[in-house]
């Protein structure tokens, strides 16, 4: 078990920040390795908690106020105001329906159907990216935040990507690449978080000790791979555009799908 926890937790550190879809990742993943279950499902969300970390650590001094600067202090307040405008659409929706979520959705042939369509989308984003109307987060506005949290609802259907989905949303209402990604990794500290608490929740902590070891592992190895993709990410979108990802995508699901039709 601990060398599943290992594999799924280099996938997940891969694959959260990029948008490509952590969860479809996982999802297909679990199936191949034979790891599925309700502990399966429970590791897969709380082992997220290891790439927010990496965002914490990476963007400390953009989510950290410093009280020795208040013009410093007022920026990471307005941001983090920002971030629950945008984390709130996709959690109360989330909360509504995460049973029907995973009761109809957490397969691979869903999966891949998601991914397709996002790389459509990821597509479309791309080719409208004519004018930058924003290129720092500081000059985001509340509107542009909630919409971007709309989008982020997209990511409840499993494959989609959350990061994929809000970068997109970003990219269709005018922000640079650099400010969408960016505020994807901020409205992940919340959405991440939120769902992994709430699956611990639901699940009692009713674990063994096997178990425990398992999650604490996986959460360390997705913090380690994570953190690097997080500085290599953000490095590759400043120069070039995010269409290879969505051809991933495709060729990801087209695999899938054969795999389950035979």
């Amino acid at each position: 078990m601990i060398l599943k926890a290992i594999i799924l937790g280099i996938i997940e550190g891969l694959t959260e920040f990029l948008p490509i879809s952590s969860t479809g990742h996982l999802i297909i993943a679990n199936k191949y390795i034979n790891f599925t279950g309700e502990f399966a499902n429970v590791f897969d969300v709380v082992i997220q908690v290891g790439a927010i970390l990496a965002v914490i650590f990476y963007f400390w001094n953009k989510i950290f106020p410093s009280f020795d600067d208040k013009k410093q202090a007022k920026r990471v307040y307005s941001l983090w105001f920002k971030v629950v405008v945008g984390f709130l659409p996709a959690a109360v929706l989330g909360f509504l329906f995460e049973e029907k979520i995973d009761q109809y959705l957490f397969n691979p042939t869903s999966v891949a159907i998601a991914l397709i369509f996002g790389a459509i989308l990821l597509i479309i984003a791309e080719n409208r990216l004519k004018r930058v109307r924003i290129n720092d987060t500081d000059k985001m506005g509340y509107t542009d935040a909630a919409l971007v949290g709309l989008f982020q609802c997209l990511a409840l259907w499993p494959g989609m990507s959350r990061s994929a989905s809000t970068i997109i949303g970003g990219l269709l209402i005018g922000l640079s690449r650099e400010v969408s990604a960016e505020f994807s990794f901020f409205l992940a500290i919340p959405t991440l978080v939120g769902a992994s608490v709430l699956k611990l929740l639901k699940s009692s902590l009713a674990f063994s000790s096997i178990e425990w070891i398992t999650l604490f592992v996986g959460t360390l190895v997705s913090f380690i791979v994570a953190l690097l993709v997080i500085k290599l990410f953000m490095g590759y979108i400043k120069k070039k555009d995010l269409k290879p990802f969505a051809y991933y995508r495709i060729i990801l699901a087209i695999i899938v799908l054969i795999v389950e039709l035979l």
